[in-house]
């Protein structure tokens, strides 16, 4: 028997035992991780990370009639936000690594999805060996209609899927019936296209954490509620003006480039005052809670402006190069208003940056230093 303390660890990335189950993670030792498989499979049998957890307890149970030292513990994400998810699964396992003083793990996942958090784990112990539970389907058919079957019932897969298509077949629908056939494929290749670049750069995930945002300055009765929500009608306005100034200057043959600056004309001066109005009411909320926070976010105003003039700039340069009638601004003045514009918002870039550092100097303001710890374990 070595002297080392081994953990049997399974992970429930999208935290189906406290969604289904009601069980607060983390959850440590046999019996518990017992409970916790037994609870979850009578809320829904057909959930694999039952048998993930079974599996775990079997291997529990080996290891110890082999004499070894070893602990077991489960450890769950969160459902709706996978980073926040990854990063409580951090957390706890920081907490059990250090409170059952363990030095190797075996880790039990029941799929792939489990594995992405595989650096985390091994970032605070060594992980030894890693064990995915296939759970046996249904053969041919059957077994693709069950896993087809079971994607539509998860919520989150569910709406991964189902919504774009649904809105994608909306909106054809609708140009189909305006007879404007080939807008309507325009429309919808765009929105395809705006959907996958979302899910590709995960911009998706940092919409729910602006939601998030929202309802916890809703409940705490923050000021910067009121901001986020004008912000968003003032950012939809945008949206609208920009679509407006994409069909008012619109030329066949001129290119996505050409297109995409017509909409940052006409939409970039409502969009930077929505963001700023959002950003006014976060600098209130964190001078009166979190004012160490303040120098970090005090130059986001500056960032955000200095990048609107700069986009401004360029469109108006872009746009006044063609020959389009009625645009009141020629090519040499365009070329002139980018420069000025482009200098703008250096300059504005770095009012922001020398802010910034000046309130790091001031006392209230300063962030904290923490000192560094030795070690985390002393062996004898």
């Amino acid at each position: 028997m070595s002297g080392d303390r081994m953990l049997i660890l399974c992970v429930d990335r999208d935290d189906d035992i406290g969604f289904k189950a009601g069980i607060q993670s983390p959850v440590t030792g046999r019996d518990e991780c017992l409970d916790a498989a037994t609870r979850l499979g009578l809320e829904d049998p057909e959930d694999s990370d039952v048998n993930a957890i079974f599996q775990g307890i079997k291997i529990y149970d080996e290891r110890l009639e082999k004499g070894d030292d070893v602990r077991i513990a489960v450890i769950a994400g969160n459902h709706y936000n996978s980073i926040d998810g990854d990063r409580k699964i951090a957390e706890d396992l920081r907490k059990i690594v250090w409170d059952l003083e363990v030095t190797e793990c075996i880790l039990v996942t029941d799929g792939a999805e489990d594995e992405f958090i595989l650096p985390v784990i091994q970032s605070h112990v060594s992980v030894s060996s890693v064990q995915r539970v296939i759970v046996n389907q249904m053969p041919n058919l059957e077994g693709t209609y069950y896993i087809i079957k079971k994607i539509l019932d998860d919520p989150k897969h569910a709406q991964s899927i189902l919504m774009p298509v649904g809105l994608v077949m909306l909106i054809f629908a609708i140009g189909s019936l305006l007879g404007t056939t080939e807008l309507a494929i325009f429309i919808v290749v765009g929105v395809l296209g705006v959907f996958l670049l979302f899910k590709g750069l995960g911009i998706d995930e940092y919409f729910s954490l602006a939601l998030r945002g929202l309802k916890e300055s809703f409940i705490g009765g923050r000021i910067s509620f009121v901001c986020y929500i004008a912000s968003i009608f003032i950012g939809l306005l945008g949206i609208v003006m920009g679509l407006s100034s994409f069909l008012t200057w619109y030329t066949p043959d001129a290119g996505v480039l050409f297109y995409l600056l017509t909409f940052i004309y006409g939409s970039v001066g409502y969009i930077v005052a929505a963001i700023l109005i959002a950003l006014l009411g976060k600098i209130i909320d964190v001078i009166q809670n979190e004012p160490k926070m303040l120098p970090r976010t005090i130059t986001l105003p500056f960032f955000v402006t200095g990048l609107g003039l700069i986009a401004y700039g360029a469109s108006v340069y872009v746009i006044s190069l063609p020959t389009i009638e009625g645009f009141p601004i020629d090519g040499v003045d365009g070329l002139r208003i980018m420069m000025l514009t482009t200098i703008a918002g250096l300059i504005l870039a770095f009012i922001g940056f020398y802010i910034q550092k000046v309130l790091q100097k001031v006392e209230k303001y300063a962030p904290e230093v923490k000192e560094k710890s030795s070690k985390r374990f002393s062996r004898h």
